[in-house]
């Protein structure tokens, strides 16, 4: 921890230090704007009463001051990237030292209904995904829960690779974090989509010849009246001309300039995150993949959604009422730029949907590079065809603090079910949630909290954290033995490793004895894979009809009138429990 500590430390000393240099810069910008506003402004004073002098002063004037203006812009934009990955650094010490509760919780992606999220902390205060979710685009998030959520074997050995990829480049994952930190929009990514695809043309294809003719005109009467050669009428003519003709389509320009300008925003952001995407090569079949679906042959993404983001700030130049006039009267501008947005709809409205989907992916597998890098003494879990279903060797939850935790040794083999006893807070509930958060983190591709492990890919369900609901009037029992039903129907058409927290809580003792023993019976007659924990000692009985199951258990011993926990998963079945000498510990009970 340490060396990560340094390295991130290390990072922010030299981003601080060029941080300087660009506040530096753009003082000096600042000046040397003022100063060309002085200057021209001057010789425009100066030249009052020569038509000819004022309008080439004032055009130099305003190109120049657009230059200046442009790389200011770009100067802000170094500055706001250096803050960005401060900050990263600044916040990847912060979760070092345990410190996570401030993130984004992914309260958003709870779902009490799913296999397993709500049971093991997936999403909410001090979640798996508080803890490991470093998205900085609402696209990633969403990928990112997805991914989590999924219960998805498929090609798990690329993801590792993939994951171990961007664990070892945490310069270009950076880099990425902090250009996406600083995407601001207003319109979300399936919005533009949904534009692009149904979007109508309205410009007349001749238009772009019309244009450019216009403005070649424009141009030699322009030129003629300022060498003298031609008087300035018709000049005037040619400026009315032009604004008749951009006001017979203003109603349909205007509509496609409020939905330019909506968008504009957000494919000049993406254009920087799919060039930083360009620039990276990869060796991992999965990331290289996802990085050739923005790169082509032909063209490159990074320079077509450019040249689209230029073409939509050109036609929000019309908002400039002084550029508005000029810019329709002699160069026909809002129709040009109108018919260079639609022909690139055409030719590349179809891709879109594609490069958002790759920057969603990077955002999303950058979180779990940077997980894998953060925790370089975890193992990724060797893929294995035989009857393991996980072997972990000293694994422990990865939200314990690594300081305290006590890691233990798993081994469950295909077709097994564990019945785990012990005593009040002995560790059952938390290993139920490390064996859980395990099977998730190996099939999404991460490494695991373990010295080594082998895992045969398996989906997961579990019952532990069945609440009661006074909104559809279903008693605490009957909501259990809905998510009772629902594993049962799940494991009729797939493999599951089911993990349960004692089950049937709202029935009487005996009757939940009977019932727990003749559902394990049916569970292990559908040669299902799991872990049951239990405060019941005679469910542990059924190991004795039944190979299968095989008991465990978390021991409490009371040493010097104190509860002591070890905190260590072992054979056999617990005889200490400890209720009684809580109850009296806490003066509850005499």
């Amino acid at each position: 921890m340490d060396n990560l500590k340094t390295f991130y430390k290390h990072r922010i000393d030299l981003y601080s230090g060029l941080l300087g240099q660009v506040k530096r810069q753009l003082a000096l910008s600042s000046t040397i704007r003022l100063v060309v506003f002085i200057v021209a402004a001057s010789l425009t004073y100066l030249f009052f009463g020569d038509t000819k002098l004022v309008f080439g002063t004032v055009i130099i004037a305003i190109g120049l001051f657009l230059f200046l203006v442009s790389k200011h812009t770009d100067l802000q934009y170094r500055r706001d990237k250096l803050l960005a990955l401060i900050k990263i650094n600044e916040t990847e010490i912060k979760v070092l030292e345990r410190n996570f509760h401030h993130l984004p919780d992914g309260s958003v992606y709870k779902d009490p209904t799913h296999f397993f999220a709500q049971d093991i902390d997936l999403f909410g205060k001090g979640s798996f995904y508080q803890y490991s979710n470093r998205t900085a685009l609402l696209q990633g998030s969403d990928m990112l829960a997805e991914m989590l959520l999924s219960n998805n074997l498929t090609n798990i050995a690329g993801k590792q690779k993939a994951v171990e990829e961007l664990s070892k480049i945490p310069d270009w994952r950076q880099e990425f974090s902090a250009i996406a930190i600083l995407v601001k929009t207003d319109t979300t990514t399936k919005t533009i989509v949904s534009w692009l695809s149904g979007y109508k043309t309205y410009v007349p294809k001749a238009m772009r010849f019309v244009s450019y003719a216009f403005s070649l005109v424009s141009l030699i009467l322009i030129g003629g009246y300022l060498l003298g050669w031609l008087p300035g009428f018709p000049i005037f003519i040619i400026l009315l001309v032009g604004l008749l003709l951009s006001g017979f389509y203003l109603k349909s320009t205007s509509k496609l300039a409020s939905d330019a300008n909506r968008v504009q925003s957000t494919f000049q952001q993406y254009q920087k995150l799919i060039l930083k995407i360009e620039e990276q090569e990869f060796t991992s079949d999965l990331l290289r993949k996802k990085r050739n679906s923005v790169v082509s042959q032909k063209e490159l993404a990074s320079k077509v959604l450019k040249e689209f983001s230029e073409i939509l700030a050109a036609l929000d130049q019309r908002n400039n009422m002084f550029f508005a006039l000029l810019g329709n009267g002699f160069f026909l501008w809002d129709l040009l730029q109108a018919y260079r947005i639609e022909r690139w709809i055409g030719q590349h409205g179809p891709k879109v949907e594609q490069w958002f989907n790759a920057i969603a992916f990077f955002d999303a597998f950058n979180s779990l590079g940077n997980f894998a890098h953060n925790h370089p003494s975890y193992s990724y879990p060797k893929l294995v065809e035989n009857e393991v279903v996980l072997k972990s060797v000293k694994a422990s939850h990865p939200l314990l603090d690594p300081k305290k935790a006590v890691p233990n040794d798993i081994t469950i083999l295909k077709e097994q079910f564990f019945i785990v006893t012990g005593a009040n807070m002995a560790g059952k509930s938390t290993f139920l949630r490390t064996v859980s958060l395990q099977i998730v983190m190996a099939n999404v591709g991460l490494p695991i909290c373990a010295q080594s492990s082998e895992y045969s890919p398996i989906k997961l369900i579990t019952s532990m954290r069945t609440t009661d609901s006074l909104t559809d009037d279903e008693s605490y029992f009957f909501s259990e033995l809905k998510r009772l039903k629902f594993i049962v129907d799940e494991i009729q058409n797939d493999k599951y490793f089911i993990v349960l927290d004692e089950i049937l809580k709202g029935t009487n003792s005996m009757d939940k004895a009977i019932g727990s023993r003749k559902f394990v019976e049916k569970l292990v007659a559908s040669k299902s894979t799991g872990i049951i924990a239990t405060h019941d000692l005679s469910l542990c009985e059924v190991s004795e009809d039944l190979p299968q199951v095989k008991n465990y258990y978390f021991d409490a011993e009371i040493i010097n009138n104190e509860l002591n926990f070890d905190y260590t998963f072992k054979t056999g079945v617990c005889k200490n429990m400890n209720a009684s000498f809580l109850l009296k510990k806490m003066e509850i009970v005499e």
